[in-house]
């Protein structure tokens, strides 16, 4: 069975004053339209933020964010550092049924960083939830997966907890920040206790 539907969005991570040449890329160039526009997700944090601009494709979206150093430095000025300009943060899958995943996840001891959010993101509504990163790194400089579900036609995220503003912005942000004050650098999954020594491929349809 196959629990992840398409790519929901790409972040990149953007250099010191690259955002908006990146935005200009995305939107003149490769035709996408801007639908969200912070420049600053938490200004009353004395000690980092972020800004962050989202250009939807209509069948996937692209969200830039670009760190915004005060006190200390942005943990997206640190992913950069480590990883250099316009480097995918994260990539956003669409699982179609977001609970029904997790609950599956935890067959493999894989959970999610922090709990999941009903809001819009900027592309439209959905449930979403952010995970640990790939590798034992700082949580500032791993990258990372993202899942969600977004709604049926049908359906109604209409009670949403969060919109896109300040606030979910903020909460993301902090999700990592949170991280990186307790220096979790567990990882997404650990293959030795999950993965059968014996597991091979199976073997590849004819062509």
């Amino acid at each position: 069975m196959a629990w992840l539907k398409r790519i929901d969005h790409v972040t990149y991570a953007c250099a010191k004053g690259m955002l908006e040449k990146w935005a200009w890329y995305h939107i003149e160039v490769e035709g996408g339209k801007l639908v969200t526009k912070i420049d600053d997700t938490d200004p009353s944090n004395q000690d980092s933020s972020m800004k962050i601009w989202c250009v939807d494709f209509g069948t996937f979206g692209i969200a830039l964010v670009e760190g915004i150093d005060r006190k200390k430095k942005s943990q997206v000025t640190a992913y950069v550092d480590a990883h250099g300009d316009h480097a995918v943060q994260h990539v956003a899958f669409d699982t179609g049924n977001l609970d029904g995943f997790l609950k599956h996840l935890q067959n493999y001891d894989v959970y999610p960083r922090g709990e999941t959010f009903t809001r819009n993101d900027g592309f439209g509504m959905l449930k979403q939830v952010f995970c640990k990163g790939y590798d034992e790194l700082d949580p500032a400089e791993a990258s990372f997966p993202e899942y969600v579900e977004r709604p049926k036609k049908k359906e109604d995220f209409s009670d949403a907890k969060i919109t896109f503003s300040q606030a979910a912005g903020k909460t993301f942000y902090q999700q990592i920040e949170e991280a990186r004050e307790r220096n979790d650098r567990s990882k997404f999954i650990d293959f030795s206790k999950v993965m059968p020594n014996d597991w091979r491929p199976p073997q590849p349809a004819p062509q």
